[in-house]
C-alpha cells in the first residue's frame, strides 16, 4: 500500500488554487489610442487566448515526456496540468457562450 503524504497534497491545492487565481484575472491593457480605463477587447481576449494556449502546450509536452519515461515528471504533474488546461479552456467557452448571448440580446432590442 502506498502512503500518502497529506503536505504534498496540501502543496498542490495551494498550487491550483493560485493558478485558478490568476487564469481568471486578465489583465486589462490600455487602448491603442492611449485612453486611459478604456479596455480593448480584441487584446484581452488573445491575451486569454495565448494563456489557455499556453497551458494546453505545456500540458501537452508533459505529458509526452512522461509517457517516453521521462523521470523528472511524474503523473501528478501531468495530471495538474492537465486540468489546469481543461479548466482554463472551459472558462474561455463560458466567457465566449455569455458573450454571445450578450450581443444576440442587444442585437434583439428595439430601438
Amino acid at each position: 500500500m502506498i502512503a500518502i503524504d497529506s503536505g504534498k497534497i496540501e502543496a498542490m491545492v495551494a498550487q491550483m488554487r493560485s493558478s485558478v487565481s490568476t487564469i481568471g484575472a486578465p489583465t486589462a491593457p490600455v487602448s491603442q489610442a492611449g485612453e486611459a480605463g478604456r479596455v480593448d477587447f480584441a487584446q484581452v481576449f488573445k491575451a486569454q487566448m495565448d494563456q489557455v494556449n499556453t497551458l494546453q502546450k505545456q500540458a501537452n509536452d508533459l505529458g509526452e515526456r512522461f509517457s517516453l519515461g521521462d523521470d523528472s515528471v511524474s503523473l501528478s504533474d501531468v495530471m495538474i496540468a492537465s486540468q489546469k488546461s481543461g479548466i482554463a479552456m472551459q472558462t474561455t467557452q463560458q466567457i465566449r457562450n455569455q458573450l454571445v448571448s450578450a450581443y444576440k440580446d442587444i442585437m434583439n432590442m428595439q430601438v
